[in-house]
Parts: C-alpha cells; sequence; structure tokens
C-alpha cells in the first residue's frame, strides 16, 4: 500500500462528498480551511507543517484569499489543484494532476 498524502482544502463551508472522493485516490484530509476569516489574507500565511497538497475550491474563494494561500504553497514546495466544489471537478482536477485512478496514490 502507498503513503497517503496529506491535503489542505480552502474554500466552501461544507465539503459534501468530497472527503470520501479524495479518500479513494489516497489522499487524506489534514485541515479544511473555509477561508472567510480576514487572516487568510495574509501575505505571510503558512500551511500547517506535512502538507503535500494544497485544494483550492475556487468558487467559495476570494481573489486574495486563494493568492495568499496560492503563495504559501509555493513557499513551501506544494503542489496546488484549483477547482470548483463539485465532484466532477474535483476528480477532473485531480486526475490532470496525476491523481487518476491507476496512478500510484491509489489504494
Amino acid at each position: 500500500m502507498s503513503q497517503r498524502i496529506s491535503a489542505v482544502i480552502v474554500g466552501a463551508d461544507r465539503l459534501g462528498n468530497i472527503p470520501a472522493l479524495l479518500n479513494t485516490h489516497n489522499i487524506k484530509i489534514k485541515q479544511h480551511i473555509s477561508g472567510r476569516e480576514p487572516s487568510h489574507q495574509k501575505k505571510n500565511l503558512a500551511l500547517p507543517s506535512g502538507t503535500e497538497l494544497l485544494i483550492l475550491l475556487t468558487d467559495f474563494l476570494g481573489h486574495n484569499v486563494m493568492k495568499a494561500f496560492r503563495s504559501a504553497a509555493q513557499r513551501g514546495g506544494v503542489k496546488v489543484v484549483a477547482c470548483r466544489r463539485s465532484i466532477c471537478s474535483v476528480k477532473a482536477a485531480l486526475t490532470q494532476e496525476g491523481f487518476c485512478e491507476d496512478c500510484p496514490y491509489k489504494q
């Protein structure tokens, strides 16, 4: 069995079926951040240690919040996936980034 990837999700108040989808791709949600807090727009924002993947749910994020988290990911060498908050959109983004059903991340 391959190692699980630790992800931070930013955007949306509720994730619905997204955690189940991520589980099939061997991705564990380390933290879910709604992105509503004013502190989420800071330029010196830091992702939790051990984060390997940042998932931005773009239909629930403002431009400044998205920019702050992308910068934090870039500084930490964390891969970023941006998509809308729907199962189809998340799955398409994961497939495009190499987290597809046939990849080594699958259990």
